[in-house]
């Protein structure tokens, strides 16, 4: 299973990749030496082109992040206003109404003082997009409408909004409070 040396032609032992022998220089040694070096260098400028490139854009995100931070708290905070501004001229028909009903004791006045100034108050909620959910002769809907009651009648069809005893209202596609209902039942 052993060798001897004996048996071990030296012709047939070939020596590779010996690191104390001398190799086989290359003839283009330093052309390539230089074009390994500009190929580094270019390397190098490119890697901090773009790492200069990442900074500026995640200092830009940064920016933007804490600018849309700020955006949403003065939203949070004034939101409101425009729609506060739109009201004073309904609280002013208040203080008007008030001070001239002093003096007065017609009633009519009063009643007709009254009907100015909430129909002002509606058309201002309706301008910064109030809705009235519509209830009466509708078909019951939960994402809308809040059932207290239920009556049964064969008047109206089943699940059928009877009354409402409070008005609903929606901004949008959002309902602020749902309306409280009366719902028809069959009698079976």
């Amino acid at each position: 299973m052993f060798i001897d040396d004996n048996e071990i032609n030296n012709e047939d032992v070939q020596v590779s990749n010996n690191p104390f022998e001398p190799q086989e220089e290359e003839t283009n040694n330093d052309e390539t030496l230089k074009e390994d070096i500009d190929e580094c260098k270019k390397l190098k400028t490119e890697l901090e082109d773009l790492n200069n490139k990442y900074l500026r854009l995640a200092a830009d995100f940064d920016n933007f992040r804490k600018r849309q931070a700020q955006e949403r708290e003065s939203l949070l905070k004034y939101g409101a206003a425009d729609t506060m501004t739109k009201l004073l001229t309904v609280l002013d028909t208040f203080e008007r109404a008030q001070e001239s009903l002093k003096d007065i004791e017609d009633v009519q006045s009063v009643k007709d003082s009254y009907e100015v100034a909430f129909k002002q108050l509606i058309d201002t909620l309706k301008k910064a997009g109030l809705e009235v959910i519509e209830t009466q002769g509708a078909e019951f809907d939960p994402n809308l409408h809040e059932a207290i009651a239920q009556t049964q009648t064969n008047e109206y069809p089943d699940n059928t909004v009877i009354s409402q005893m409070q008005t609903g209202y929606k901004l949008g596609d959002r309902v602020l409070r749902p309306a409280l209902v009366n719902v028809a039942l069959n009698e079976e």
